[in-house]
Formats: C-alpha cells, sequence, structure tokens
C-alpha cells in the first residue's frame, strides 16, 4: 500500500512543485522530473529503491565485466601472440612520438629563451643609448 503524499505521475500538484523547484534551485526540479518519470520503480519503499538499484548495479557489472572479457586471449596462439607483438610495437611507438614531443617542447622552450635573451639584450642597449651622458671629460653613465 502506497501512503505517499506526492505520488510519482503527473498531476498538477507535481508539475507546481517540479517548476517550483526549477525555479528556486535547479537541482530540486530535477529532482522532482526524476520522481516523477521513475519513481513508481522505488514505490515509495525504500526496500524497493534498494532492490532496483541494486539490479540496475548487476546489469552494469555485467556490462563491464562482459567487455572486460573480450580483450582477453582468444584461444588462438598464433592470433594472440601476433596481437601482443602488434600492441608492444604500438606501445614502443608511442614512447618513441612522447620522446620526440619532450625534445620539440625542449627546443621550443629554448628557442623562448634565446627570443626573450636577445629582446632583454636590446632592450638594455636601447636604454643605455637613452641614457647615456656625457660629462665632459669623456665618460658617459
Amino acid at each position: 500500500m502506497n501512503t505517499a503524499l506526492i505520488k510519482p505521475q503527473w498531476s498538477a500538484l507535481t508539475i507546481a512543485l517540479m517548476v517550483l523547484g526549477f525555479i528556486v534551485f535547479w537541482p530540486l526540479g530535477l529532482a522532482m522530473l526524476a520522481y516523477i518519470l521513475w519513481g513508481e520503480y522505488f514505490g515509495g519503499s525504500r526496500e524497493r529503491a534498494e532492490t532496483w538499484l541494486k539490479s540496475q548495479k548487476g546489469k552494469f557489472g555485467h556490462k563491464a565485466s562482459h567487455r572486460k572479457a573480450s580483450y582477453g586471449r582468444t584461444g588462438n596462439a598464433a592470433f594472440d601472440d601476433y596481437r601482443d607483438e602488434q600492441l608492444r610495437r604500438l606501445e614502443e611507438e608511442r614512447q618513441r612520438l612522447e620522446e620526440e614531443r619532450a625534445a620539440f617542447e625542449e627546443y621550443l622552450d629554448t628557442l623562448a629563451k634565446a627570443r626573450d635573451r636577445e629582446e632583454f639584450d636590446r632592450f638594455m642597449a636601447e636604454r643605455r643609448a637613452t641614457t647615456r651622458t656625457d660629462y665632459g671629460d669623456g665618460h658617459t653613465a
């Protein structure tokens, strides 16, 4: 027997609560919408809700374990050896590309430092040229 005051169905009260929830704080409206759509699965009972959640987790776990198992051994030794060799080759290629990327980043850093040094030297030379003061005795400051 369901004695819930607000039943999980489309009614004027649930729609009003959903709209009010969206106006006040959008997650409340979203929660009310979820209750309207999927509330009958829970039936207002904690036990039914836990049962439903466990059944959903079981379905998800089964799909994940099935996908994981599909990447295992095939039973054909020649194919498994070929696949292992190709995966090893791909991993070596990935590592080589990663090393090249790191070397290129280091090269770019070196270029940036050289460019910064050149700009700084140019700035200092221009500054010295504009602040050069002749004291009359041939000395410059």
